[in-house]
């Protein structure tokens, strides 16, 4: 059972996986490596984040179905050489290439192989300055199998290959001695490891050895008083000494120059890779910040593409979503494209719903899997004849796609391509890109959330206001049509959406209080005694009551004081509070005008609708002292400009010469 609970455990970093990747692109290309991964439960994207462990199970399905597709049963120890490559610049040449030779690099084996897997134990204990043991250790008997012993030993041949190059670019293996093997019996796997001496080494000793005989050979002629040799032998013995020394340092200054190379080389890899990580962190903050004010689909979507653009390093990008219906994909964001590319886009349709749909764009979405593809060759025979002229017509070198996937269903496609950029896309791409993808699904989810809650609370509004002016047929209607009105002027004054939002709630509410005033008032058919009006007044604090019983919250919070003091008036005759001027908030001045408006130019129980030439009329007297100005002129403004002739006003029509609309909406 314990056994079976650490072979499920994640022991082996992606790194030794990606090394085996490369190997098979390089010289297996026949190979499809997405049925690899999927035989062996991994994924191309896992592989490509250097954070990502896999179990043993995983590792020991991945190479069966290695050798099987490869016929090759000793590629674990290729793939484990296949470091030195300069082909493989992977994680592991790189933090190789960090250390200042090979000797170095094996004292540093136990601390660095952590970074690698948790299996096992290494150890390291140089013999000598071209030989070292490695001992391993396993966490369990029995844990590991044989072809992981095989890469171990490419690997620490890979190790000293690094270093060891001739100069026409071969390589000298080092021999590798396997004396103890856990897999022939013993408890560890024990390695001596010995490779050819460096040239620096061999000189330094050949000169301690010449340094010796000369000074023998000096003082046994100074001895013998053998002046005539001396006088020869003394100068060339300096002169070979020295020789030699410059040799050897001249060697040693190279052996160094070129491991700093490779340290410098490292780094700036390093630095690259910080770069990157550091722009995409950027990317991923800016994006998450901007969503987090987004509350709209099309908002998110435009800011994400902006974002990619300013943040990636990718030519072009797109973003498709499905329909409502999920019949097609549609193209709803993107950047990079010309006009004439984008109007190509929202000609396609990418059906969803037919079997013989099988583009990459489809595929991904159906599949919920990223593809990436370098070479537009490699697919040609899983593309239909449409897709294929599709891209080729887009003239796309190498592009990504990932699905946008939310709660286990698909939504759309974003994908990536390069048309100019040189630089292949890596798998690395996919990581990122992958979570873009979770985050966009993430938002437009919550959109939805949002959308279908404004939904709700926008018909409860409706129903509630219905309520009201449904209590007489007189005044049915009423509180849509001030919103109408409020609503224009907030355009006419070029005020906020947000705002427009606050004041189209405060407007549809603004006289819900009469609910507590009397029929017998509200429908009386002639004018109001002074008594019956101050009853009337009584609903505004009424509406205040109802409203400050219900959590308005965000944008919405100014709505009750809004309501509240939608009577008040500029010069501080209004109520209930008598405020005036700048004190009654701006909402408050908007809806004022709107209900006057509406209010004159509809038929009450008392009176006739008054002709909209004279209520703009009234509307510019109140202003004086009662009404806002500006306020006034933006309702007249945009009456004028919106609303269709008719009959109620041909005279003030005739007088204009047709310039002004007159009927009332």
């Amino acid at each position: 059972m314990e056994s079976q609970k650490i072979i499920d455990r994640p022991l082996y970093n992606s790194r030794i996986i990606d090394s085996y990747i490369r190997l098979i692109k390089q010289k297996y290309s026949h190979v499809n490596i997405s049925e690899l991964l999927e035989y062996a439960g991994m994924k191309e994207y896992q592989v490509a984040d250097q954070a990502h462990w896999f179990t043993q199970e995983q590792i020991n399905r991945f190479y069966e179905k290695l050798v099987q597709v490869t016929g090759n049963t000793a590629i674990a120890r290729e793939a484990g050489l296949y470091a030195a490559s300069p082909d493989a610049i992977g994680a592991m040449r790189q933090y190789i290439l960090g250390l200042v030779g090979a000797s170095n690099a094996f004292e540093l084996l136990s601390k660095a192989t952590e970074n690698f897997t948790r299996s096992s134990r290494y150890e390291s204990r140089k013999l000598s300055s071209n030989r070292v043991e490695v001992i391993v250790t396993p966490l369990e008997e029995g844990l590991e199998k044989s072809f992981q012993c095989e890469n171990r030993i490419g690997f620490f041949e890979a190790i000293v290959t690094i270093f060891n190059k001739k100069e026409n670019g071969g390589h000298r293996l080092p021999e590798v001695q396997h004396p103890e093997c856990m897999f022939k019996g013993g408890k560890v796997c024990r390695y001596v490891i010995t490779w050819e001496k460096s040239l620096s080494v061999m000189l330094k000793r050949l000169l301690g050895v010449v340094t010796v005989a000369l000074v023998i050979l000096n003082l046994v002629l100074l001895l013998t008083n053998q002046w005539s040799e001396l006088k020869f032998i003394f100068p060339v013995s300096i002169f070979i000494v020295l020789i030699l020394v410059i040799a050897a340092d001249k060697s040693e200054n190279s052996e160094l120059k070129k491991s700093l190379n490779n340290t410098r080389d490292s780094n700036e890899k390093l630095i690259e890779q910080i770069d990157i990580n550091y722009s995409n962190a950027q990317m991923t903050n800016e994006v998450g910040q901007v969503l987090g004010e987004c509350t709209k689909t099309e908002d998110i979507l435009a800011s994400v593409t902006r974002i990619m653009e300013k943040r990636l390093s990718y030519d072009r990008g797109i973003i498709l979503l499905a329909n409502r219906d999920r019949t097609r994909l549609e193209m709803k964001a993107g950047y990079g494209y010309a006009p004439d590319r984008v109007e190509s886009f929202n000609q396609l349709s990418f059906s969803l719903n037919e079997q013989e749909s099988k583009g990459v764009f489809v595929n991904s979405f159906r599949e919920q899997r990223p593809f990436l593809i370098n070479d537009l060759k490699d697919i040609e025979g899983q593309l239909s004849p449409r897709s294929l002229n599709i891209a080729r017509e887009l003239d796309s070198k190498s592009f990504i796609c990932c699905p946008i996937v939310c709660e286990e269903t698909s939504i759309g496609i974003l994908a990536v391509d390069n048309v100019k950029t040189k630089k292949p896309l890596v798998q690395s791409d996919i990581n990122l890109l992958m979570g873009v993808a979770s985050v966009i699904a993430i938002s437009i989810r919550n959109c939805e959330l949002v959308e279908a809650r404004l939904r709700q609370f926008h018909s409860v509004l409706h129903i509630l206001a219905a309520s009201i002016d449904a209590r007489d047929s007189l005044t049915a209607g009423h509180s849509e049509k001030v919103t109408e009105y409020a609503l224009a002027i907030c355009n006419e004054l070029d005020l906020p959406s947000e705002y427009c939002e606050v004041i189209r709630v405060a407007s549809l509410l603004h006289d819900y209080g009469k609910i507590g005033v009397p029929d017998t008032i509200l429908k009386k058919p002639g004018r109001l005694t002074r008594e019956e009006y101050e009853v009337v007044k009584t609903h505004v604090d009424k509406t205040s009551e109802i409203l400050s019983q219900i959590n308005f919250e965000g944008i919405y919070r100014d709505v009750p004081e809004i309501v509240s003091a939608h009577h008040e008036k500029i010069d501080g005759s209004g109520y209930p509070r008598g405020i005036r001027g700048d004190a009654i908030p701006l909402g408050s001045r908007i809806i004022s005008v709107a209900d006057y408006f509406e209010a004159v130019t509809s038929k009450r129980h008392y009176r006739d609708p008054m002709p909209v030439h004279e209520a703009f009329d009234l509307l510019r007297q109140e202003s004086v002292s009662h009404l806002e100005g500006r306020i006034v002129e933006a309702l007249i403004a945009w009456y004028t400009r919106s609303a269709p002739a008719g009959p109620l006003d041909e005279e003030l029509s005739r007088k204009t010469g047709g310039g002004l609309f007159v009927t009332p909406l």
